[in-house]
């Protein structure tokens, strides 16, 4: 069977070396466990898992000659790396995966069309965040490994990625079979779950994540305590229109989401972070999506996007509230 090779990675002296914080005996501890459960989980008792460990297990041994993490799309190896009968097999395996959101990526000249394209995202908030080089980072919500992939070609010292959804985990674990990142780490489990690293990170990036959480407040001083003092957390968010300090709390659904919970106007977001004990509170970009950033694709078997709109009103969700609205927040700890 595939080994999950981030775990054992995880808990190697390489990866405690970069662990300078106070009680680190026990802080290593607590992260074996929960590294250790989270292995168990994965081989004995996840339904998806097998499926996933097999799509790993039937990928083919190729290196790539070439990686670019700079493009918007990117790219590992060149159809040129690779045999007919191997890139097929790679297609086959990719396609278990599905669905891909983030991305794109251009595999040994495989296209992988994700729903969204990250490289937007990226692009509205790369030259305005705090220069990563030798920073420690987390990445909140990793997915794919898109963004982690995009920090690791601005040198960090240590980039770990939150990716509690096994598919977008195993999605990770796909790609890095074909990239040797050090010291760039992705561990299968909630914010929550993750003991917390006092002072630790130099920037955290909590985007797309927000209104998932049922008391944003408590999130955010979670993230903070993480941080050094002055550190950055980069916090990309949903949120409503409004001169006002209030947020918006979906009846049931907000675009077809059943687990989303507050929508704060920008005041309100901002408030929230001062609360949490954040100061130097800007906003850099305010983007309502579109169709053109977020879209099914042949990669994609779930609904998209124009499916959670009004189709004869793309201003409005299909519940009648107002269309995605997406506003990015850099703030520095106290």
């Amino acid at each position: 069977m595939y080994k999950i090779e981030s775990i054992e990675d995880i808990i190697s002296d390489n990866f405690f070396e970069t662990v300078n914080i106070k009680n680190r005996q026990e802080y290593r501890n607590r992260l074996l466990k929960l590294i250790e459960d989270k292995k168990k989980y994965i081989l004995t008792e996840n339904g998806n898992a097998p499926k996933y460990l097999k799509a790993l297990e039937e990928m083919p041994s190729v290196k790539p000659i070439t990686l670019d993490l700079c493009s918007d799309r990117i790219k590992i190896g060149s159809n040129s790396d690779i045999s007919k009968q191997d890139r097929n097999s790679l297609i086959k395996s990719l396609y278990k995966l599905m669905p891909w959101r983030k991305g794109p990526y251009r595999l040994f000249g495989i296209d992988i069309d994700s729903e969204w394209e990250s490289h937007l995202k990226w692009n509205r908030i790369k030259d305005k965040i705090a220069p990563l080089k030798n920073r420690r980072v987390l990445d909140i919500g990793s997915s794919s490994g898109y963004y982690m992939f995009k920090m690791a070609a601005l040198k960090p010292k240590i980039v770990i990625g939150l990716e509690p959804y096994l598919t977008f985990y195993f999605q990770y674990k796909a790609l890095t079979r074909y990239i040797n990142l050090p010291n760039i780490f992705c561990i299968p489990a909630k914010s929550e779950e993750f003991p917390i690293m006092e002072n630790y990170f130099d920037s955290i990036f909590c985007m797309g994540i927000l209104y998932h959480a049922r008391s944003p407040v408590d999130f955010l001083k979670r993230i903070n305590k993480s941080l050094k003092k002055g550190g950055e957390i980069i916090l990309e968010t949903l949120i409503i229109e409004g001169d006002d300090s209030k947020a918006f709390f979906p009846e049931k659904r907000y675009a077809q989401m059943n687990n989303i919970y507050f929508l704060p106007t920008i005041l309100c977001l901002k408030n929230w972070l001062k609360r949490a004990g954040f100061k130097n509170i800007r906003i850099v970009d305010i983007t309502k999506t579109t169709v053109k950033e977020q879209r099914k694709t042949d990669w994609v078997n779930t609904q998209s996007l124009e499916d959670f709109l009004d189709k004869d009103d793309f201003n409005k969700t299909v519940e009648g509230y107002p269309a995605p609205i997406r506003a990015a927040a850099l703030a520095n700890a106290i």
